[in-house]
């Protein structure tokens, strides 16, 4: 039995690791063998190959090959989706920052005038 996990829960998934996301900021700097992705870490290499494949089966990653070498690199498609689903709530929570910072402005007025 397949169980099938629509893109934007696994990219949420993978993005629930702080290691993962530490590795995503790596990356967003530019390739990155595993051996350099591992380095911060004090994990072993296996449990970073775990990691990575986590990132790359949420799409977030992508593997390459040059000689031996297998360069990691980021892949902007699903933190875009994130972004845009993110995109929905932004107007809201703007629109209420937008009230408290009239109301609060409101407050410092009056106080003002009471003095």
């Amino acid at each position: 039995m397949t169980i099938h996990v629509d893109p934007l829960s696994a990219t949420f998934s993978a993005l629930a690791d702080p290691t993962r996301r530490a590795i995503l900021a790596r990356l967003s700097a530019g390739e990155a063998t595993v051996g350099e992705l591992a380095q911060p870490f004090d994990i072993s290499l296996p449990a970073i190959s775990r990691h990575l494949k986590v990132l790359e089966s949420a799409g977030l990653i992508a593997r390459g090959r040059e000689a031996q070498w297998r360069p990691c690199r980021l892949q902007p498609q699903p933190l875009q989706e994130v972004d845009g689903w993110l995109a929905r709530y932004r107007a809201f929570w703007e629109g209420g920052f937008d009230k408290m910072e009239t109301y609060l402005a409101e407050v410092a007025k009056g106080q003002r005038d009471a003095q």
